[in-house]
Order: structure tokens, then sequence, then C-alpha cells
């Protein structure tokens, strides 16, 4: 009796080739993962306001003034100066330091020069290539600056026409083939230099 009660509550068992119950579609995660982090992900528009961003303020006319001053030609060129200042110091010390010949005395090179005869001429040889680099670097800026606003473009022909102005400049002291030499070499560098940094 109990077994028969059983068996009634249970089921009817499914014909084989009868319909069977529709089964859930997989999650397919590749379609999600495509629209989370693939190639079909929208970027979302970047809106500070969205994000309760405060608007910058006009600039005051100081603000203005600072800005053009530091743009100017003259700022640059002083920047420059300063440094070339400091770069050559550091150039002119590092050179002295590793020149054998500092501090002795041509009158009697036998002599064993001292620490403060030895420090007193890598100081001097310091500040002269300070002065050089100040120099060369205050008219390159300056010129290259000139020319800049000049032609309306900032590329590597700005580079080699300064650099052609500045070498030749520096250069035509001794000479015009020294002036011709100094435009093309300080053109090449500069052009060199302007590559290597682009």
């Amino acid at each position: 009796g109990c077994l028969r009660a059983v068996m009634a509550a249970a089921p009817p068992p499914s014909a084989p080739g009868g319909p069977e119950p529709p089964a859930a579609p997989p999650l397919q995660y590749s379609m999600l993962l495509q629209h989370l982090v693939g190639e079909q992900r929208r970027p979302r528009a970047w809106d500070p306001a969205t994000l309760g961003g405060i608007p910058s303020p006009p600039k005051s006319e100081e603000q203005k003034m600072v800005e053009r001053a530091m743009e100017s030609c003259a700022f640059k060129a002083a920047l420059a100066c300063v440094g070339g200042f400091v770069l050559g110091g550091a150039f002119g010390v590092f050179t002295a330091g590793i020149d054998t010949n500092v501090g002795f005395d041509p009158k009697d090179p036998y002599r064993t020069p001292t620490a403060k005869e030895v420090l007193k001429d890598m100081g001097q040889r310091g500040i002269s290539y300070a002065k050089n680099f100040a120099i060369v670097g205050a008219m390159f800026s300056c010129t290259e600056c000139v020319v800049e606003s000049y032609r309306g473009k900032s590329d590597w022909k700005n580079s080699v026409i300064s650099g052609c102005i500045t070498g030749g400049a520096i250069g035509f002291r001794a000479g015009l083939k020294a002036g011709v030499i100094g435009c093309g070499g300080f053109a090449a560098f500069s052009a060199a230099i302007d590559y290597y940094l682009r």
C-alpha cells in the first residue's frame, strides 16, 4: 500500500520523444567581456561638470601679464643664460678635475701644486666655461625665439637657422672662414640635438 502511494505521488516520467523543459541559455562570458573591456566597450565622455567640477575662473590681467612675460624672448634668453652658466660651470670644474696640468706652474714644472692652487685653477676654469656657456645659451635661445616668432612655426628649421646665426656670430670674430665653419657646425649640432629630442 505504501509503495503504491509513493508511486502515485511521483510525477509520470516523460516519454522519450516528448518535449523537454526549456533550459536556461548559458551566460556567454566572452560577449560580456567584450562589452566591458573589449573592443565593443563604449568610452565615456569625460565631463567635469557631471562630477561636480568647479569651472576655472577667468584669468586676471596680472596672470596674463606674467604668462606673456614668461613666453617672451627676453625671459627665454635669461633662462637659457642661467642654465648655460650652471651647466658650463659644472663642465669646467669637471674638465679641470681630470686635467693633469691644473695647478702646475710653467716656470717650475717640477713643483707639486698645493690643494689651494688646484682649487683656484678649477674655480677659474669653471667660471670661464660658465660665462661662455651662458653667452652661447642666451644667444641661441633668443635667436631661436625671434626666428620662431618671425616664421610662425615651431619645427627643426628654427634650431638650424638659430644655430647657424649663433655659430656664425661667434666664429666671425676669428674671420670669415671661421664664421662659415661655426655656422655650419653649430647648425648641424643643433639639428642633431633637435632630432634626438623630438
